[in-house]
């Protein structure tokens, strides 16, 4: 490279704010040969990418789940590069960000970071022959974001999605379902917060200054539920109180400590970054599956959102359904963590935006939330360049053919469900 070119590249570097960009060491998932750098960006947050030595010339930016609680470091993406390793196995280069800080800094705030990441990698190595979206979890939801914000229009940087085990019913409904937990939790509990501790709404997850841990967390869930006790040595009040609190709000028992963490931590640095304000509303909800609907109504604690705080995290990250370009999901059928019920909001989203014809969805008789099986991954993003270059839209049978020639080379084995479509929302998480 000339010292024309070189300068223009660092000049190009520093308008995108890439800094200290360095070579590193891979994750030790990566596949033998690749090159991977990381640095970090100029509002703070970490990146890494990862080229394979014989890369097929396709970007793709990794949307990370979350949100993560932990302030963001130079490490906080090696995880989901050797998770998620399949993508560079593939062929591909992957570039993933932290997000500039920790908790919940909005979808749309990890949506510029990621898209800066992106602007950082076309600066060192140049302008990929094809660049996509890879959303995980939360970071389905930011993905989902991007491509309707990014993608179309001038320049169109995205050219597909995929979407995987993702969180995109929107702010105003995906959370619901932890916010009745919390109320349901404490309706039987009671220990969250204790009789002897100071009272707070349950709306707001844990006052600002408290000092609880999650392992606090897990204590008295497991204290309440029996739920880390094996179920021979429950007690008959552990028993019954977790059957009511999972045939209630239809989380099942291996994610409940989880998802009471989401909803006491999470819910703290939403509503601290909403001014103290609640977003969430129960006022009207009909709760049923426990051994007394008529007492957990009249007893549970009821709140209602204020509008303001409601309206401002409705509109972090809204989508509108329209899609200009191609989008292809999995979901897991029994995903512990983010209900698969979610994608068929999406899909009555994109069908009434009119852009039913770029979005394929497939699921799998799965039970796992944070990875599935590496040749369905890999299926996915064969049949999503196949769509792409060639226009040959992918059905489901199409995807889950495409995983059992790749389950010679990738361990996990194909689990597509050709015959699933998910149930209304309001079919797992009472309306309001």
């Amino acid at each position: 490279m000339n010292r024309t070119a070189l300068a223009s590249l660092v000049l190009l570097a520093f308008a995108t704010g890439a800094r200290a960009q360095e070579p590193a060491a891979c994750p030790k998932e990566l596949p033998p040969g690749a090159q991977c750098w990381n640095g970090r960006d100029e509002h703070g947050a970490y990146y890494w990418i990862a080229k394979p030595r014989d890369w097929n010339g396709v970007l793709v930016i990794h949307t990370h789940g979350g949100p993560r609680m932990a302030p963001p470091k130079m490490e906080s993406e090696v995880e989901d590069l050797d998770r998620f390793s399949i993508i560079v196995k593939r062929g591909f280069a992957m570039a993933a960000s932290s997000y500039r800080e920790g908790g919940y800094v909005g979808v749309a705030t990890a949506a510029e970071d990621s898209e800066n990441l992106r602007r950082i990698y076309v600066a060192k190595f140049g302008k990929p022959r094809r660049t996509l979206l890879h959303g995980q979890s939360w970071g389905g939801g930011v993905s989902a974001y991007m491509t309707e914000h990014y993608g179309p229009g001038e320049g169109k940087p995205y050219d597909g999605t995929m979407l995987t085990s993702g969180l995109v019913a929107g702010n105003a409904r995906a959370y619901d379902y932890r916010a009745d937990l919390r109320a349901v939790y404490q309706f039987y509990c009671h220990n969250h917060p204790r009789p002897s501790e100071p009272q707070y709404p349950v709306w707001m997850g844990l006052p600002a200054d408290a000092h609880m841990t999650t392992a606090d967390v897990a204590k008295r869930v497991d204290e309440c539920t029996g739920v880390k006790t094996p179920p021979e040595k429950r007690t008959e009040a552990q028993k019954r109180n977790l059957a009511n609190i999972l045939g209630v709000t239809h989380i099942v028992e291996k994610s409940l400590v989880g998802n009471m963490n989401w909803s006491t931590f999470l819910f703290r640095d939403i509503v601290r970054r909403l001014d103290g304000r609640n977003p969430w509303s129960n006022t009207n909800v009909r709760y049923t599956g426990s051994d007394d609907d008529a007492a957990l109504n009249k007893g549970v604690e009821r709140f209602a959102a204020d509008p303001e705080a409601a309206k401002k995290f409705d509109d972090d990250g809204r989508l509108t359904g329209r899609l200009a370009i191609p989008v292809l999901t999995m979901h897991a059928i029994d995903d512990p963590t983010v209900f698969v019920e979610q994608d068929s909001l999406y899909r009555k989203l994109v069908d009434g935006a009119g852009s039913s014809d770029r979005l394929v969805q497939t699921w799998t008789k799965e039970s796992e939330h944070s990875y599935l099986s590496a040749p369905e991954y890999a299926a996915m993003l064969d049949a999503l360049m196949d769509w792409i270059d060639h226009g040959n839209k992918p059905s489901v049978q199409k995807v889950a053919a495409l995983c059992e020639k790749l389950a010679h080379d990738y361990d996990g084995g194909c689990h597509y469900d050709i015959d699933y479509h998910p149930r209304p929302l309001e079919a797992r998480v009472p309306p309001r």
